[in-house]
C-alpha cells in the first residue's frame, strides 16, 4: 500500500491503456489465424460451406471485436467507478526492485509529522483552521505596512523653539482661555470683588510649580512642606504664597458651572470634556507613531467620589479613572486616548467593547501593526483591522468560540511545543511553556511557524508581541515617577492632572528627537527637561512679583532676578562698544540666581542670536565687516531673558 502513493490516476490509465493496447494486438492475431482456417473449411466444404456463412449474423473476427471493445469499456467503467488505490494495486507488478526502494524513502519523508497537514473545527463550528502555513498553499491576505517618517511631525518641528513652546504645543492658548475664563468665573462667584483676574503668567506658574513638584517627586509629601522655611524649597516660596497656590487649586475650572447640569445627563465628563476634547485632538498632529502601536488600558489613581471609578485588581492603584491609550510602542508617545465613563444610566452592558476601543484608538492609521492584550483580541477584530490595512497581534483569551479545542487543550503536551493554526487571514499559536500552562496568541502579519533559537523555543509571533506589548505600561511607569498629581478631592483635577504628566512626556519625546545631541549620554535627561521646563514657565512670575518675601534667602533670590531681568532689558536699549583687538580673553558671565544660568551660557533651551547693532559692528551674520564680537548674545525665548557677556574688560 505503501508503493501506491507513487501512481497517480493519469499513470494508472496510461498502464491500462497499454494492457488493452498489448491485449488488442493478441485477439487481432488470433482472428486472423482463425479466419484463415475458415477459408481453408469453406473451400474443402464447397456450397455447404457457403450456405452456413450466409446464415452467421457475424464472423468470429466481428464477435472479437465486440468483445475487445465491451471488454475495454468495462476497463474504463471500473478505473472510473473504483477507488485509486484498488487502479494502482492492479499493476503492482509493473514496479522494479529499485522504484520499491525509491518509494519507502519518498514516503518516509512525505509522512513527517512536522510536514502533515491537518484540520481544526472552531468551538462555534463556523471555522476551518489548517496546520500548515498558508503561505505555503494559498495566498494569505496581504497589507502594505507603513514605511513613511515616523517621530514629530512638520508641523510640530516648525514650532519648537526651546523647551517651553515645545510643551505650549500641548496647552496652547484656546485650552488656557478656557480654563482662564471658566477659573475667573468660579473666581468671582466665590470671592467676589476680591479675586484677583487670573492671566496666562499666573496660570503658566501655577503649571510649573506643579511640574517642579513632580520633579521632586512630592506628590505624596504636604504641600506645606515645600513652602517651609527651613525644610522646604526656596523655588516654591520664590515663586508665589502658599495661600495664592490653595486659592487656584481651589478655584480652577474648567467648564460653566451654571450649565453643567444638563451637560452631565448625557455626559459623565462634563466638568472637564471641552478642554480633554482639545488637548486629544492636538496629540496625532505633532507626532507619526512607527510601525508598531500599542492599545492598551491606563488607570490614574484615585479614590474619591466620581460616577465612573474603577477597581483594576492587577493595577497598582486599585481604585482610579480609567483611560483607553494609544501608544508608539518604540517611544511610548501618547498619541490618543479615551477616558472610560461606564455605561449610561440604564443602558444594557456593552457588547464587544475592547473590538470598539480599538477601532477608535487607531482612526486614522494605515500600514501599522496594533499589539493588544487578550482584553480586545478577537477574530473579527483582526479581520476589521485588515479592512483598515492595520496588522493585529495579541493574546487571546481561551473561550473564545473561534479557537479550536485542539490548540486550547493542555493534556499530552511536551514542554516548550508549539502548536500552529492558520486561516486565510489569521494565524493561532498554541505555545506550553510549562505544566498547566498554555499561551495563545492571534496574529494578522504572521504567515509562517517560525521558532527562535532560544532554549525555550518560543515562536516569532511570542517575541513579536514581547517586544511591543510595553507601549502603554511604559507610559504609566514614566508619569508616576515624576507625577505633577496633587491630593485632591476633585475628579475633574485628577484628570487635569493627568493631562499635564502626559504633556510634559510627550514634549519630551519631541525635544530628543529633533535634538538627539541635548544632554546626550545622560541617564536623567527627563528629569532635567521637567526642571528646566518649570523654571521657564514661574521665572516671568517671579520677575513681575510686587511683595518681597520675608526669608532672607528667598528675598535675596527675587530680587537678583528681578535686577536681572531689569539689566537686560536696558542693556538690550545701549549701543555695544566697538570691539577691542587681539585675541579674546576668557569671557565672564553673570551667574545669576537661576540654577539654569550657569556659565559658558549653557542655558538649555536656549539659541545664542546675533542683536542687530552686533550685526551693524562687523559680525559674519550681519553682512558687514568681519570683526570679532564684543557682545555675545543668548536670548532665552520662553522666560524673555537676555544673557549679556563681556569679551573683555
Amino acid at each position: 500500500m505503501k508503493r501506491q502513493k507513487l501512481f497517480t490516476a493519469q499513470e494508472t490509465c496510461e498502464l491500462i491503456f497499454n494492457q488493452a493496447v498489448e491485449k488488442n494486438d493478441q485477439d487481432e492475431d488470433d482472428s486472423s489465424s482463425d479466419a484463415e482456417e475458415n477459408n481453408d473449411e469453406d473451400r474443402a466444404y464447397g456450397p455447404h460451406a457457403s450456405s452456413f456463412s450466409e446464415e452467421s449474423p457475424t464472423s468470429p473476427a466481428a464477435e472479437t471485436e465486440e468483445e475487445y471493445e465491451v471488454m475495454e469499456n468495462d476497463e474504463y467503467d471500473e478505473e472510473e467507478s473504483e477507488p485509486e488505490m484498488e487502479e494502482v494495486s492492479s499493476v503492482e507488478d509493473y514496479t522494479s526492485d529499485e522504484e520499491k526502494e525509491s518509494t519507502d524513502e519518498e514516503e518516509s519523508v512525505e509522512e513527517d509529522p512536522a510536514e502533515t497537514e491537518e484540520y481544526f473545527q472552531s468551538k462555534d463550528k463556523k471555522l476551518i483552521w489548517c496546520s500548515v502555513p498558508p503561505s505555503d498553499r494559498r495566498r494569505m491576505m496581504k497589507v502594505e505596512r507603513d514605511k513613511s517618517h515616523c517621530g514629530p511631525t512638520t508641523y510640530a518641528i516648525s514650532r519648537i523653539d526651546d523647551i517651553k513652546s515645545t510643551f505650549a504645543l500641548f496647552l496652547p492658548k484656546s485650552i488656557e482661555e478656557v480654563i482662564l475664563n471658566m477659573t475667573n468665573k468660579e473666581g468671582r462667584r466665590v470671592y467676589g470683588n476680591k479675586w484677583r483676574k487670573m492671566d496666562p503668567v499666573d496660570l503658566q506658574a501655577y503649571v510649573g510649580m506643579l511640574i517642579l513638584a513632580g520633579v521632586y517627586r512630592s506628590n505624596k509629601e504636604p504641600t506645606a512642606s515645600l513652602w517651609h522655611a527651613e525644610s522646604g524649597r526656596t523655588f516654591f516660596r520664590a515663586t508665589m504664597t502658599l495661600k495664592v497656590f490653595h486659592k487656584i487649586s481651589r478655584i480652577i475650572r474648567f467648564d460653566d458651572k451654571d450649565t453643567r447640569g444638563d451637560r452631565r445627563a448625557r455626559d459623565k465628563l462634563a466638568p472637564i470634556r471641552d478642554v480633554w476634547n482639545k488637548w486629544v485632538s492636538l496629540l496625532p498632529m505633532m507626532y507619526n507613531p512607527g510601525t508598531d502601536v500599542t492599545v492598551d488600558e491606563r488607570l490614574v489613581p484615585f479614590r474619591g467620589r466620581c460616577p465612573f471609578k474603577q477597581y483594576i485588581s492587577c493595577k497598582p492603584g486599585k481604585y482610579g479613572i480609567k483611560i483607553w491609550a494609544a501608544c508608539d510602542a518604540r517611544s511610548s508617545y501618547a498619541w490618543n486616548m479615551q477616558v472610560y465613563t461606564g455605561k449610561p444610566a440604564g443602558a444594557q452592558p456593552e457588547n464587544n467593547q475592547g473590538k470598539r476601543v480599538v477601532l477608535e484608538m487607531t482612526e486614522g492609521l494605515q500600514g501599522k501593526t496594533i499589539t493588544c492584550d487578550n482584553f480586545f483580541t478577537s477574530y473579527d477584530l483582526g479581520l476589521q483591522l485588515l479592512r483598515r490595512k492595520l496588522y493585529m497581534v495579541g493574546t487571546v483569551r481561551r473561550n473564545e468560540p473561534e479557537l479550536p479545542p485542539a490548540l486550547v487543550s493542555k493534556m499530552n503536551r511536551a514542554q516548550f511545543s508549539s502548536k500552529f493554526a492558520f486561516t486565510k487571514t489569521h494565524a493561532l499559536v498554541s505555545y506550553h511553556p510549562r505544566k498547566q500552562k498554555n499561551v495563545l496568541l492571534m496574529s494578522t502579519l504572521h504567515r509562517d511557524a517560525v521558532l527562535s533559537t532560544r532554549d525555550d523555543k518560543r515562536p516569532k509571533i511570542i517575541e513579536d508581541y514581547n517586544r511591543n506589548k510595553g507601549g502603554v505600561d511604559n507610559l504609566d511607569k514614566a508619569t508616576s515617577v515624576y507625577t505633577c498629581k496633587r491630593k485632591t478631592a476633585s475628579w475633574p483635577l485628577v484628570v487635569f492632572y493627568n493631562i499635564l504628566d502626559v504633556s510634559v512626556y510627550n514634549s519630551f519625546v519631541l525635544w530628543s528627537e529633533i535634538n538627539p545631541a541635548w544632554n546626550q549620554g545622560k541617564c536623567n535627561k527627563r528629569r532635567l527637561f521637567m526642571e528646566e521646563l518649570g523654571q521657564q514657565l514661574v521665572i516671568p512670575y517671579i520677575q513681575r512679583r510686587k511683595v518681597i518675601p520675608r526669608t532672607p534667602e528667598t528675598a535675596r533670590f527675587v530680587r537678583e532676578n528681578q535686577q536681572f531681568c531689569s539689566s537686560s532689558t536696558s542693556a538690550a536699549e545701549l549701543p555695544h562698544p566697538a570691539a577691542p583687538t587681539g585675541p579674546s580673553p576668557k569671557r565672564k558671565s553673570y551667574n545669576g540666581a537661576i540654577g539654569a544660568i550657569r556659565p559658558r551660557l549653557r542655558f538649555s533651551g536656549c539659541q545664542p542670536s546675533v542683536s542687530a547693532a552686533a550685526q551693524r559692528a562687523g559680525h559674519p551674520r550681519g553682512g558687514g565687516q568681519t570683526g570679532t564680537l564684543a557682545y555675545s548674545e543668548c536670548v532665552c525665548r520662553g522666560s524673555g531673558h537676555v544673557l549679556l557677556q563681556q569679551a573683555g574688560e
